[in-house]
């Protein structure tokens, strides 16, 4: 299936029958590839298309290195890459802990064995994998392996310690947590030290010094300033509290990383090797490739299937960037707004259903509800989310005048038809859920599914090597959770020590005189300066503590207020300095990393309105599919009607450029139908409307002669060519050779 976007002519250079000459050889290496993967009855891998000369279709050695980027940046410091020895340590010890927690779901053990030892053996892989200072510029020109030096050992094996000395005696331990003996202090004073250096490694230097910060102001409660004064709480105290109790480093949190997370990474591992990742981006190619929108479709749709399963902002778009960049820059895209639109998909991973990110486990956990109760609450704000990056997308292929890149792609019916049933192992999850199962038992039951659905296609079976590789990388990929979810408990723990959480909530309403449009607003601003500073998980959990009373002070629901903290804490994906999934894509695109940034953030921020809605009105609450199917309707609706306002606003194009007083137009009526009343809805629509008819007005007023001849806008019958393109039109006795062709 092929398409070709009509153009005009332009005089060929000796570039032009150069490229063109390269195009044709890279059309026989498609058709090569394609023949050869129809007789292996494959799926036909997009992704491996685009080839020099008589390179293998699926060996590109081109391709972006995925694992180092997904290294560089799913954490703020670098992993390191492993080989020789200590990475066959690493993959014996991360196999172990996968297998621990997979013997966990059916063989359950006391908290207080089962998260002291899933902790040290987290350490233990973490001061492997990750170094503690970058590695210097004459290292990595020397070419030497960047094995873990003596202090890595060292750490290593000192983070057995605390697990081995709690778990002979765990009872006897955490029952002195009220007077720990001076081994008991030595121990959890160890145990609190190395979750602050790992969590140094894997997330940077401000994690820790924000927990110290709590810490010392419960050491020192008496000299803290008005209204923040507590009492002072001695270091036995705070070590009895935090780590020989389940409120600390052994609280929530923890557990979330070593039930739902291992559980869910080893789950996405599995997929990944068993063909799915495979099948939903070549899925997309074929659904949404031909169009001049249709790379940034593609890319949004890949963003949303493979977030399915990954729950990573950074995992998935490094996937995504590796595959799709060639088609985006092909089609038009500058390397900042492609970078952009794949950090903007690959961050929709973090909130889309079945798996979501740690924060979501952690919001079942907290509000103590079923997991498949997160999942309804996350459905419709998720697909809000990607409806604002389609538009934005949509409203950047016409700005850019990208246009039609031709593939060579199957139909989308045979594709599912043929693979659909890679989807299955996802069902499975939320059929195990309704069916009553654990969220534990049902993605194990799911991750068993998807080992035996790998045996449909002869190139994914899940040998005894991809087992051993999936379980090693299921425990790889919880690494960079694990130690910030112990630090995240401690902080926790200081403040319901202390009762510095309720009196921070207090603050925030006093502050907004109890107004609840003040207090959301204000909570959100907080959660957002939170997330400069630490990641989505860590900025969640502490938000959560402080924000959550205050918002129900002024009469929000739990859930709301638990799902409003949960969105705005994903903006820390886009924030600078933990803007990690725009740096990864700038890394990919080659584009400046702040400018990335503000376009992912451009891209995101009308699906940000969202979480407004469900704590401004009652009725809001219908976007969690609370409150009967009218509410649910008129909020989705609504809603839909918001984000596209928003999506003017931001993007500056409605049916041609949108100029200032349309968007002001627009805004206001965003703001409107954010409240969901009958009276802030009819202002709403009005004022869409007034942008509506001025938008008109003015871009007829704005059209010349000239502009109708040779500039009219994308959709009204002309090329969507590139800017470059030359603006003759094409002549009577222009040759088929002299006719431009789409670009590869």
């Amino acid at each position: 299936m092929k398409m070709k976007l009509p153009g005009r002519t332009r005089t060929l250079t000796a570039e032009d029958e150069q490229a063109r000459a390269e195009h044709s050889r890279h059309d026989s290496v498609h058709k090569a590839a394609h023949h050869a993967a129809h007789r292996q009855g494959g799926i036909v891998d997009v992704a491996t298309l685009d080839k020099r000369p008589g390179a293998e279709p699926v060996d590109d050695p081109d391709r972006i290195d995925e694992e180092a980027l997904i290294a560089e940046f799913e954490a703020e410091k670098p992993a390191r890459h492993l080989a020789g020895w200590p990475s066959w340590v690493a993959a014996v010890v991360g196999v172990g802990l996968s297998l621990f927690g997979l013997y966990w779901v059916f063989n359950p053990m006391p908290r207080q064995v089962y998260l002291p030892t899933f902790l040290s053996i987290g350490l233990f892989l973490t001061f492997l994998t990750y170094r503690g200072w970058p590695r210097s510029a004459k290292a990595k020109e020397s070419g030497k392996r960047d094995d873990p030096n003596v202090l890595d050992w060292l750490l290593a094996l000192a983070s057995l310690v605390p697990a081995i000395y709690m778990v002979s005696d765990w009872q006897g331990f955490f029952r002195r947590a009220i007077l720990p003996t001076d081994t008991d202090l030595l121990i959890g004073t160890l145990l609190i030290l190395l979750c602050l250096e790992a969590a140094r490694r894997t997330v940077g230097i401000l994690v820790p010094i924000v927990v110290l910060l709590f810490i010392a102001s419960a050491y020192w409660g008496s000299f803290m300033p008005a209204p923040f004064t507590t009492a002072n709480f001695g270091w036995p105290r705070l070590v009895g509290h935090n780590v020989m109790g389940l409120q600390g480093i052994f609280g929530t949190p923890l557990e979330v990383a070593a039930t739902y997370i291992i559980l869910f990474t080893i789950y996405g591992a599995v997929l990944a090797a068993s063909g799915a990742t495979r099948f939903f981006i070549d899925l997309s190619f074929a659904a949404f490739g031909q169009s001049p929108a249709g790379p940034g479709r593609t890319v949004t749709l890949s963003g949303f299937l493979l977030g399915t399963v990954s729950g990573s902002g950074v995992a998935t778009t490094v996937t995504l960037g590796g595959i799709s960049w060639p088609l985006l820059r092909k089609a038009g895209y500058p390397k900042e707004a492609g970078g952009g639109v794949l950090a903007a998909a690959g961050i929709g991973a973090i909130m889309s259903p079945p798996t979501l990110g740690a924060a979501a486990f952690i919001i079942a956990e907290l509000l103590q509800v079923s997991y498949l109760e997160v999942l309804i609450w996350a459905t419709i704000p998720t697909i809000l989310y990607y409806l604002g990056i389609i538009l934005a997308i949509e409203m950047d292929a016409r700005r850019h005048k990208t246009h039609t890149v031709a593939m060579e792609t199957q139909s989308p019916w045979k594709l599912l038809l043929r693979f659909g049933y890679h989807f299955s192992s996802l069902a499975a999850i939320v059929f195990f859920l309704v069916l009553g199962f654990t969220p534990f038992r049902a993605v194990v039951y799911a991750t068993v599914l998807a080992f035996l659905l790998s045996f449909f296609e002869r190139r994914s079976w899940m040998t005894p090597r991809r087992v051993w590789d999936a379980l090693a990388q299921g425990a790889v990929g919880a690494l960079s959770v694990i130690p910030v979810m112990a630090v995240a408990g401690l902080i926790v723990g200081v403040m319901t020590l202390t009762g510095l959480a309720l009196r921070l909530a207090g603050i925030i309403v006093d502050f907004s005189n109890g107004n609840v449009v003040l207090t959301a607003l204000f909570s959100a601003v907080v959660v957002v300066l939170l997330g400069l500073a630490v990641p989505v998980t860590a900025s969640f959990i502490i938000s959560f503590v402080v924000i959550s009373p205050a918002l129900q002070q002024v009469g929000v629901e739990p859930f709301a207020a638990a799902m409003f903290i949960f969105y705005y804490a994903v903006l820390s994906e886009v924030s600078p300095p933990t803007a990690l999934s725009p740096f990864a894509a700038a890394a990919i695109t080659g584009g400046k990393p702040v400018k990335t940034m503000w376009l992912t953030w451009k891209y995101t921020l009308p699906a940000f309105l969202v979480p407004f809605i469900f704590v401004l009105s009652p009725r809001g609450v219908g976007l969690l599919f609370e409150g009967g199917a009218a509410t649910v309707a008129i909020a989705f609706v609504t809603s839909v009607f918001a984000v596209a306002s928003l999506a003017v606003v931001t993007g500056a194009w409605l049916f041609g450029p949108a100029r200032i007083p349309e968007r002001l137009l627009f805004l206001v009526a965003a703001i409107a139908l954010l409240v969901m009343t009958p009276m802030f809805i009819a202002i709403g629509a009005g004022f869409i409307v007034a942008g509506v008819a001025v938008h008109m007005i003015t871009r007829r007023r704005r059209a010349t002669p000239d502009d109708d001849a040779g500039a009219a806008e994308p959709g009204e019958g002309t090329s969507d060519a590139p800017s470059g393109s030359a603006d003759a039109p094409p002549t009577a006795g222009a040759t088929a050779a002299d006719r431009p062709r789409t670009e590869r």
